[in-house]
């Protein structure tokens, strides 16, 4: 967790054979097959047969919609588009800055966008941004990327999102919401807020999405 979290091996590159690591820790090699099974279970490497281990990333299929909840009632297929809005640099709320673990009034960025599916609004995103973490990032760059947002956040300023803790709940839409996705002001949305947390439970991203869950569901799985 240490190297992984320091950069030692980077998001898509291979870490050590087990035998390598093994002799590294002075275990046996069983430890480090378990302590490898635990990364994987938490999808923070993935193993592949014949090839060996690799620290996870954003910018592989299998994980680059991991954390996208909403599907289709009828139709599971299908990925969003990203259509980003603005990008400013404000300073923090005392709200925002408590969330984030930043100081009040440090520079946050925020970033507005828009999730279509099949060319419909169904999600408007607000995503505040420590401004140290992320610096320099701008509306263009993100326009010109052409994969997920965790995926340049990896790319661009190397931040792996691990994990996340959400919230949600019912409301209704107001103006820039109604005028975002579309709907009559006032139609029930669903508001989910959710906090992403990387390596030592640092969280790096603040998000609040506005749903529109007409013929879509929220769907988790619990165990």
């Amino acid at each position: 967790m240490q190297s992984l979290q320091n950069g030692e091996w980077k998001p898509g590159e291979g870490i050590p054979s087990e035998t390598e690591l093994a002799a590294r820790y002075g275990v046996s090699q069983g430890t480090v097959r378990k302590a490898i099974d635990e990364l994987a279970a938490e999808n923070l490497v993935v193993r592949r047969q014949g090839r060996g281990t690799f620290v996870a990333t954003h910018n592989e299929a299998r994980s680059q919609y991991r954390f996208l909840r909403l599907r289709n009632d009828v139709n599971e297929s299908g990925h969003p588009k990203s259509r980003y809005i603005s990008v400013e640099k404000v300073r923090a709320s005392t709200s925002v800055a408590k969330q984030l673990d930043i100081k009040p009034s440090e520079l946050v960025y925020v970033v507005k966008r828009i999730l279509d599916f099949e060319g419909k609004p169904l999600i408007f995103d607000e995503i505040w941004l420590p401004g140290v973490q992320y610096k320099g990032l701008t509306l263009e760059k993100l326009q010109n990327w052409g994969s997920t947002l965790y995926g340049f956040l990896e790319a661009e300023f190397g931040v792996r999102m691990l994990k996340a803790v959400e919230s949600l709940k019912a409301v209704s839409a107001l103006p820039e919401q109604a005028e975002r996705l579309m709907v009559p002001l006032g139609t029930p949305l669903l508001y989910v807020e959710r906090l992403s947390i990387t390596y030592a439970e640092k969280p790096v991203e603040l998000r609040r999405g506005w749903y529109v869950t007409d013929g879509f569901s929220y769907r988790n799985e619990l165990y």
